[in-house]
């Protein structure tokens, strides 16, 4: 996140926002900085790649569908607006401290023995994230924390792309932890990190582009729904 607040800090904080007098260094500076990065990047990444994909790849077809809810698309994205806010100020709690040296993200390919090693860590950086999202999307439905955290999000029971980040703040920020804890771990480069933060907020949009109920396998396997 380094790269993305230099660039900031160069082209728009320091000449039009802060006093000069303020260090770029300053930790408090550094938090402000990063709470308006983290929340206008989550924005437009939210509002472009859903809008691409509402208008390009959904089928809107679905909307015809029982289950999907009067306004439904006007309510995704309030919800989504109003969640992301809170979501960013855990994040931004662990951007500070990848900005503050804390993490194993690091500037330099050639601090890394191979371009061999370079790959093995993007995949296992995959692996890592996707098996602890598992886990901790399976204890979001646990009884004890469901109904008042994750069932929000199970409310768009035939979601549009723009139901992707309507998250309850704790759940969406829980699911996203993955992704951040693995630099404080693993080594990575800070572009490709940064990249794969990018892919991710993608990804997440297009598991949310269709009907992806699998009731009618139930029914013909004998199963039924409750």
């Amino acid at each position: 996140m380094d790269l993305v607040l230099n660039a900031a800090d160069y082209y728009f904080f320091t000449p039009y926002i802060y006093p000069a007098s303020w260090s770029e260094d300053d930790i408090f500076r550094q938090t402000i900085s990063l709470l308006i990065i983290t929340n206008l990047g989550a924005y437009v990444l939210y509002f472009f790649f859903a809008t691409l994909s509402y208008y390009f790849v959904y089928d809107h077809s679905l909307m015809k569908h029982p289950q999907f809810l009067k306004n439904q698309v006007y309510r995704e994205i309030t919800f989504t607006v109003q969640s992301l806010p809170w979501m960013s100020i855990p994040t931004v709690s662990l951007f500070l401290l990848e900005l503050r040296g804390y993490s194993k993200l690091y500037d330099d390919i050639g601090e890394f023995p191979s371009w061999f090693h370079l790959i093995v860590s993007v995949l296992s950086f995959l692996f890592f994230t996707d098996m602890l999202i598992y886990w901790i999307h399976r204890g979001l439905h646990h009884r004890l924390v469901y109904k008042r955290i994750h069932k929000p999000h199970h409310l768009w029971k035939i979601p549009s792309p723009f139901a992707s980040h309507a998250f309850h703040p704790v759940d969406g920020f829980l699911q996203s932890l993955p992704y951040h804890i693995y630099p404080f771990i693993f080594p990575l480069h800070k572009v490709v990190y940064l990249s794969l933060y990018i892919l991710v907020n993608i990804w997440t949009i297009s598991i949310h582009d269709g009907d992806f109920r699998f009731s009618e396998l139930l029914d013909n396997s004998g199963f039924t729904e409750t």
